[in-house]
């Protein structure tokens, strides 16, 4: 029964937080403060969560085929490469070193 309170309790969170971003006022959202903090924060988000799953095992910092493919994708990034090639970059450099390794 625990699970459906925990469900319940997120979807009025959610439906709560939808609801106060409609009642936020437009001149508010027309700042340039709140304007360059809409760009950045998934931006943010994303790179911690990249971050977060790369580096993390529970409490541990570990170090693995995910961070070689981290960083085959932002070499690819940086030669400014499409992002589907990007994407395959990643998947085949953590693939091979996963078969190099074991």
């Amino acid at each position: 029964m625990n699970i459906w309170i925990a469900i319940g309790a997120t979807a009025v969170g959610c439906y709560a937080v939808k609801l106060i971003g409609l009642l936020v006022p437009d001149g508010v959202l027309e700042r340039p403060l709140v304007k360059r903090l809409a760009a950045l924060l998934p931006v943010a988000l994303l790179a911690a969560l990249t971050a977060q799953q790369t580096f993390a095992d529970g409490r541990v910092l570990v170090v693995d085929a995910k961070v070689a493919g981290l960083a085959a994708a932002a070499v690819a990034l940086l030669l400014r490469a499409p992002f589907l090639l990007v994407v395959g970059a990643a998947v085949v450099v953590t693939a091979g070193v996963r078969a190099l390794t074991g």
